[in-house]
């Protein structure tokens, strides 16, 4: 809340003072906001820059059918307009369409170039060195990097024996949290935590704090989102992502949900003007009445076939996801499996410090998984890998060993 020297409020909603903007601004330009697409190119092994021409890539939660066909058409449409930034109102259309779909008041819905920029303004306006961030272990790593920025504590809490997110030790983790993440589903393992451990934790968290619920893979899952309670007043912050089920990851758009006042703090950090590709683009998918449950079901079909053959073939897939990702317990190093996996031409995800002998797996298309079936038993049975030892799992992390494996102590 701003005071009156550094603000004032309008029709409730707090302005941002000059020099609140100005400070938040300078903390957001020295901070690289990483995205998905950033830390699986990060985690490239090698000298491997971009993977080659022909290459299974199934390393960054990417939606293998991209834009839609009418989204694809808007953006042909809207490009010899470029030279505007926003031509004929594009993202006041956008808002309000999706706020009505929704069942919120526009002022509750701000729009970026993805859901990476609210989710780092979200952990840099709420978290401090005395306010601390809690997430799963292991979840989406970038709140945690934001948290670094900003000397704020980081409590991680280990998944359920089904891998839902603990909420109710996550609120417990902290009486001084500033926020708590939850994923749902879950990145990197696609499981799911239900609606009613998520309410649970919004009605029974530390005062003061806010829950963030990053719902970017929600519609590939049967679970209900959170938006009511943005409605509702609550203090919770819903980000959406159209770069999985809508195949935007490449041009950008995503959304930040939250009482006006939670939005205004996320502001102090800066927006840059929308893509008006992006805003024509994510207006027509969202006009596709049957575009999020025809994509899902070609998603959860392929990640079905293939959980189903990795199972029979005696690999240990970890929990139900019921994303467009999943982890395998390999039982060898995992970095070893991922170089591996390279060398056939096939670039899988990355590990998380906590189950160093996992890897994480994107749901690419039926033929993207049939070559990856190859590839990893070929991988898995090499007598040179088959003489690799898992490691341990890491102990640090809070995190009990992945259930059920006869790999990991």
């Amino acid at each position: 809340m701003s005071d009156s020297s550094d603000g004032a409020r309008l029709n409730d909603t707090p302005l941002i003072g000059r020099r609140t903007f100005l400070w938040g601004t300078a903390v957001a330009a020295a901070l690289p906001i990483i995205t998905e697409g950033g830390l699986a190119q990060a985690r490239l092994s090698g000298a491997v820059g971009v993977p080659p021409p022909g290459a299974v890539v199934i390393n960054a939660n990417e939606n293998p059918l991209g834009p839609c066909k009418t989204a694809c058409e808007a953006i042909i449409n809207i490009a010899p307009h470029g030279g505007r930034y926003d031509r004929m109102g594009e993202l006041d259309t956008f808002v309000k369409t999706y706020a009505a779909q929704q069942g919120l008041k526009p002022e509750y819905v701000t729009v970026y170039a993805g859901s990476s920029e609210p989710l780092y303004y979200t952990v840099l306006a709420f978290t401090s060195p005395s306010k601390s961030l809690v997430v799963a272990d292991p979840s989406y790593e970038a709140p945690m990097m934001a948290a670094n920025a900003v000397g704020a504590p980081i409590k991680k809490v280990a998944l359920t024996s089904t891998y839902a997110h603990d909420v109710k030790a996550m609120v417990a983790a902290d009486p001084s949290a500033g926020v708590i993440y939850i994923c749902n589903p879950n990145n990197p393992t696609g499981t799911v935590t239900s609606r009613e451990d998520i309410l649970w934790a919004l009605a029974n968290k530390p005062a003061g704090s806010i829950l963030l619920v990053d719902e970017a893979y929600i519609h590939l899952s049967d679970e209900q989102s959170l938006v009511d309670m943005v409605a509702a007043g609550k203090d919770l912050i819903v980000l959406r992502t159209f770069s999985k089920i809508y195949g935007m990851a490449g041009i950008r758009c995503g959304v930040a949900m939250a009482r006006p006042d939670l939005l205004a703090k996320l502001m102090t950090y800066g927006q840059n003007p929308m893509p008006i590709t992006a805003l024509v683009a994510a207006q027509a998918s969202i006009n596709e009445p049957d575009l999020v449950p025809s994509r899902k079901a070609i998603i959860g079909d392929v990640r079905r076939s293939t959980v189903a053959w990795l199972q029979s073939n005696g690999y240990k897939v970890i929990g139900d996801p019921k994303s467009n990702c999943f982890m395998i317990d390999t039982g060898h190093p995992g970095h070893n499996v991922i170089t591996a996996m390279q060398t056939k031409n096939v670039y899988i995800g990355r590990i998380w410090p906590v189950w160093p002998n996992a890897v994480r797996i994107t749901v690419g298309t039926a033929d993207d998984m049939s070559r990856f079936q190859v590839a990893f038993k070929e991988v898995m049975d090499n007598s040179a890998m088959a003489a690799s030892p898992g490691r341990p799992q890491a102990s640090g992390y809070g995190m009990s060993p992945i259930k059920g494996s006869t790999f990991l102590s």
